[in-house]
């Protein structure tokens, strides 16, 4: 029997008998799809791969019209720190019907970062585990909306030396 090469992939990390073992349980959901999710994820993972950003050229690329920043974080972490003219949705409401009221083009250019583009400022940019990166859900849940055209902050910058715009939009 002939497999496809991100079966092959996420049997030799062993992901796959993970994902075998929801369907074995017993208990069906048809609303949760751990298989289609691992093969996305390696999809979007391949098309991520020339999409990462330096500083100078998300900034460039941001500035281009038809251009958009999304900040996934919390409102609250949002509202402390963040690139100016990010729009915030958060990434616990990024769903069908959220996205197709922020970003109605699916062909936009779209932005992103998150917490581990940043040190410095632990208050509004947590760290997180680089396997848990906000980026790599954002960038995995996005395409698997259809937005191709999605492009990610690549380094991890201190913000006193950071060139990006960064404000707050609370009251401290």
């Amino acid at each position: 029997m002939k497999y496809p090469l991100f079966l092959l992939t996420l049997a030799i990390l062993g992901i796959v008998p993970l994902a075998h073992a929801q369907n074995k349980a017993g208990i069906a959901n048809p609303a949760i799809d751990m298989e289609g999710y691992l093969r996305v994820s390696a999809e979007a993972a391949k098309h991520r791969e020339a999409r990462r950003l330096p500083e100078e050229d998300f900034i460039r690329m941001s500035r281009e019209s038809g251009t958009v920043i999304l900040d996934a974080r919390s409102t609250e972490k949002f509202d402390e720190l963040h690139i100016r003219g990010a729009i915030n949705l958060s990434f616990p409401d990024i769903a069908v019907e959220s996205l197709r009221l922020t970003f109605p083009d699916k062909n936009a250019r779209i932005l992103i970062y998150c917490n581990n583009n940043f040190r410095g400022a632990d208050g509004p940019f947590p760290p997180k585990a680089a396997i848990a990166s906000l980026n790599l859900s954002t960038y995995i849940a996005l395409y698997s909306y259809g937005y191709m055209n999605v492009y990610e902050l690549g380094p991890l910058i201190d913000v006193k030396t950071s060139k990006l715009d960064l404000v707050s939009s609370s009251a401290h």
